[in-house]
């Protein structure tokens, strides 16, 4: 498209790679339209007030702030106008059943220095596996991820076969869990790092060596983490939008997607016609061929693929202080095999689940009253819709209860004065990410990748797709390059 001057472009969903892919559009010249069906933008970067408690609703750890710099690069706009950001020393801090507590520094010297203390072992095989990290994702990972794989094109570049020629058997061919038994071999630090694979909703059992990849993003480049929350992210990149020019449609439910001869036209919006010259879907892949195409085919295809976990998030206004706690903070099961077969097979809650809670007012107290503490409790469930969601709640919220009084020496239950809960039913309901997966489809396969749908359809000319349902994937640094990459489609085409 040479000339975008004077096109119109609408995005369907306001999530972090709608408003991206809104930005880069209106950079480029385009007239853009978003329409989203709730009264606020962000899509699962949400905020949660609630008896003066603030909660950041969906992801809550940032990583690679770089790729959300590039996106206020591209639209000629200072980044610091618009969001800061603080490097945090202690990426997580990680509890066991046998009382062991390992703080996960930034950097290899600082966390490999904290593995010899706790663990007592020889960490000459843990600091070859961080290098292994760096270089699978700097001569593989990051490739796949920033170019678009689905175009036959891109295969004839030179990045595509030095890629290709790094990637070692045992990447796709071992499972994640195998591959750390291998390279890790103490449980507990398995165990650490087998978590990675849920960074994407998937089981470390199944799911490729090629995502400990993962553990490079946070392990040796960093966390970080935004003022103000989460919440920070979507409110700058909704500031960019408006001064860009953007126009937002807030309560504007998008109906259906209207085609001819195989072409997009526009969309049904609140029962009035909006028409564009191109249409970007935020929403979920599958939602988007069932439900706005009604491209039942398409949409039956993408329905047996295995999606991605979903979670039971409980939002807990505590009124005490726990010192021992950090910013982000990881209570591991005891059998994560078994943990993983529960949730992933049987689909059944598990009595001793792994417990991740976020805790901001760590960082930001005005985000809980004095004294106070806000937790954001995040148990891993199956994407299926309960028939008694009620009943598994309960069930899951007794095992957390029980778990986290266990280990931290007290009942914690009368602590918890408000709370908040999303489950996949609210998921799906408040974003349209069908049963609630966090991710879209698994990554528990090895070609998971190349099976994610593209940023472009094939079937309707016209129609591209961000968001996390769809390349490269979930994730606040992966959705903002999906966005780049649908523009970049939009822009050739």
């Amino acid at each position: 498209m040479l000339n975008p001057q004077g096109k119109k472009a609408i995005i369907i969903g306001s999530g972090i790679a709608g408003l991206s892919s809104a930005a880069r559009l209106a950079a480029k010249g385009f007239e853009v339209l978003v329409f989203e069906k709730n009264d606020f933008y962000g899509g699962k970067l949400a905020l949660h007030v609630q008896d003066g408690y603030s909660f950041d609703m969906g992801p809550s750890i940032f990583t690679q702030p770089f790729v959300l710099e590039d996106l206020f690069t591209y639209c000629g706009k200072r980044f610091s106008d618009y969001f800061s950001y603080q490097n945090l020393q202690i990426n997580t801090h990680n509890f066991f059943n046998d009382g062991t507590e390992i703080l996960a520094y930034k950097g290899k010297a600082n966390f490999v220095a904290e593995i010899k203390k706790k663990l007592d072992i020889d960490t000459s095989r843990l600091e070859s596996y961080l290098l292994e990290a760096e270089r699978m994702y700097n001569d593989i990972g990051k490739i796949f991820l920033d170019e678009h794989i689905h175009d036959l094109k891109t295969w004839t570049t030179a990045r595509i076969p030095k890629a290709l020629k790094a990637l070692k058997w045992q990447y796709l061919m071992k499972s994640m869990h195998d591959y750390h038994t291998q390279k890790l071999q103490h449980p507990k630090l398995v165990q650490m790092f087998d978590r990675f694979a849920t960074y994407n909703g998937s089981n470390p059992y199944e799911a490729p060596a090629m995502l400990s990849m993962i553990a490079h993003l946070e392990m040796n480049e960093g966390a970080y983490y935004p003022k103000g929350g989460m919440i920070s992210i979507p409110n700058a990149v909704y500031q960019l939008c408006v001064d860009m020019g953007v126009q937002f449609h807030f309560n504007s439910k998008v109906e259906s997607i209207i085609t001819e001869e195989g072409k997009t036209e526009g969309i049904i919006a609140n029962g009035k016609i909006f028409f564009a010259d191109v249409i970007v879907t935020n929403s979920d892949v599958f939602y988007t061929y069932y439900d706005l195409l009604a491209d039942k085919e398409k949409g039956e295809q993408i329905r047996q693929m295995e999606r991605s976990t979903s979670a039971m998030i409980f939002y807990w206004g505590v009124n005490k202080e726990y010192k021992q706690l950090g910013l982000h903070n990881l209570f591991f099961s005891d059998n994560y095999k078994e943990e993983f077969d529960y949730v992933s097979k049987l689909q059944q809650p598990y009595h001793d689940p792994t417990i991740y809670i976020n805790i901001t007012s760590k960082m930001e107290p005005e985000h809980a009253p004095t004294g106070c503490e806000n937790w954001f409790v995040f148990v891993n469930k199956p994407a299926v819709i309960d028939a008694h969601e009620d009943d598994v709640t309960a069930t899951i919220k007794q095992h957390t209860i029980a778990k986290l009084s266990r280990m931290l020496g007290e009942d914690i239950a009368p602590h918890i004065v408000t709370e908040h809960t999303l489950t996949p039913t609210s998921i799906q309901s408040r974003t349209n990410s069908y049963l609630g997966a966090l991710y879209g489809t698994s990554s528990n396969n090895r070609m998971a990748a190349f099976k994610r749908h593209s940023n472009v359809s094939s079937r309707y000319k016209g129609l591209y797709f961000a968001g996390g349902s769809v390349h490269p994937g979930g994730g606040i640094p992966l959705c903002l390059r999906s966005a780049k990459l649908a523009v970049e489609k939009i822009l050739a085409d």
